[in-house]
């Protein structure tokens, strides 16, 4: 086949925790395990139009005729992978990254801007999130849109300027709810105080999850210069509450025994008291950093 220029979008998807499988079961099992996750990515792929163009260890590289069967496989991907389990009953995850541009193809591989920006908004996403970019978006039916909400913006090699990136939405439960920063009159067990700018609110694991960062459809909107729209995301599980990073420079808790902790794409359960501070060091005297505490 001869090389030309496609129009197509590029997904790539790899099992998320792949590492800790091969640790706790083996070789062996762990590459079972992987490899019927990636058998059935590789299904669902065609199912929507899909070509497979490889696989490398615990990931997938997929490219679509356009972004609404791209993002259409990618929810169907998610659903299928979160009702699988692995041999000690957990559930398995999968991250996947994609973006509908122009690309080279060449004997079944695809090279160029489609492929790059793809892979860079794989390694944003987390397990259970679909990332994907401004310009796939805009590509989407409205239907598909509004399933979709602005998650930050980033820089990509080669790129001068930096590009604005969505999270898919594709599990009604993990949407958000919406709330201002106002006091609120809840009551359940577990509560969690949070207070910024002077202003104190209660929650719940009722109200959670929440999303806190600069970005004006965040639940909690901060003016810290280093904070990404949707820095990070508090929610209430297994009898905790759970402050997952999802940030360009990563966010610091410093605990009530002093110690300061740095998460980059990583969780924290947050007990007792503290303090948060998004993108630089804590320092408990600015107004930029969100005190906690856990009752």
């Amino acid at each position: 086949m001869s090389r030309e220029i496609i129009n197509c979008a590029v997904m790539f998807s790899d099992v998320a925790g792949s590492t800790a499988l091969y640790d706790k079961f083996g070789d062996t099992k762990a590459k079972a395990i992987i490899e019927n996750c990636i058998n059935l990515m590789a299904d669902i792929t065609k199912r929507y139009k899909g070509v497979v163009i490889k696989t490398i260890g615990d990931e997938i590289m997929c490219r679509f005729p356009t972004a609404e069967d791209g993002i259409n496989a990618c929810c169907s991907i998610q659903e299928a992978v979160s009702i699988l389990t692995g041999p000690d009953d957990n559930p398995m995850a999968v991250r996947i990254g994609i973006h509908a541009g122009e690309a080279i193809l060449d004997d079944n591989d695809v090279f160029g801007d489609a492929v790059n920006v793809a892979a860079r908004m794989a390694g944003i996403a987390k397990a259970r999130q679909i990332i994907t970019t401004e310009d796939t978006y805009n590509q989407l039916s409205e239907d598909l849109q509004e399933m979709a909400r602005e998650f930050d913006t980033t820089s990509v090699k080669g790129k001068q300027e930096q590009i604005t990136i969505y999270d898919v939405v594709w599990d009604e439960e993990d949407d958000v709810t919406r709330m201002s920063f106002t006091p609120a009159q809840s009551s359940t067990d577990a509560e969690i105080t949070m207070t910024y700018s002077g202003q104190s609110k209660v929650l719940t694991q009722a109200d959670m999850p929440i999303v806190i960062g600069r970005g004006a459809k965040a639940d909690i909107t901060i003016d810290a210069p280093l904070a990404s729209r949707s820095h990070v995301m508090l929610d209430y599980n297994r009898g905790k509450f759970v402050l997952a990073d999802q940030s360009t420079n990563g966010t610091y808790i410093k605990l009530n025994d002093g110690k300061e902790v740095y998460l980059r794409r990583e969780e924290l359960p947050l007990s007792s008291r503290g303090a948060i501070s998004m993108g630089e060091k804590v320092d408990e005297s600015s107004p930029l950093v969100i005190s906690f505490s856990v009752a």
